[in-house]
């Protein structure tokens, strides 16, 4: 199992776990994500599985409805991906990415798992819960989109937020995401 195949399943499971901890009128809940639900955060996430599954030809099937079922459709969604990166055959397979040729391994790593992060914080945000990110967590996603934050400036992420002076490390990554803590 490499590096990533092991970070992956580390954040989906705890994606998956607050996903398992929102009531079921949570819902409806506003996010961080401006004009976005709680439902509408765990859509994005299992959507861009799917994505990252089409850049090398596969997909992820039928899906549970994210409305009905977001803990069904969001573990069926991770489970494929996860079989894809626990191959090394699968999981080394190249395609051209945003920019340049890539593999599925990498791209989960830089895209993927990033999402997992900064949408596993914005889901629980939703719900008022608070949250205390890892710190190799924060630098893993600032060393994959950092060079790129221009780029995802432009519907990833929002404008860059001025942290308040003093700011601690979780706060300060937040700004740099366009999040207030």
């Amino acid at each position: 199992m490499s590096e990533t195949s092991e970070r992956y399943r580390r954040l989906s499971d705890d994606y998956a776990a607050t996903i398992a901890s929102i009531p079921a009128d949570g819902w409806d809940a506003p996010s961080p994500c401006e004009g976005w639900t709680a439902r509408d955060v765990v859509r994005h996430v299992v959507d861009t599985q799917g994505i990252f599954l089409g850049f090398v030809g596969r997909d992820l099937g039928d899906v549970p409805d994210v409305d009905t079922e977001p803990a069904r459709a969001w573990d069926h969604a991770r489970a494929i991906v996860q079989a894809e990166l626990d191959d090394p055959a699968r999981a080394t397979q190249t395609f051209q990415g945003f920019t340049g040729p890539t593999t599925f391994e990498a791209a989960v790593d830089r895209f993927l798992v990033s999402d997992l992060v900064v949408h596993g914080w914005d889901l629980a945000r939703s719900q008022g819960q608070e949250v205390q990110l890892a710190e190799a967590d924060m630098a893993h996603v600032e060393e994959q989109l950092g060079p790129m934050a221009e780029q995802m400036r432009k519907g990833a992420f929002g404008p860059e937020v001025d942290p308040p002076q003093g700011a601690d490390r979780q706060t300060r990554f937040l700004a740099f995401l366009g999040r207030t803590a």
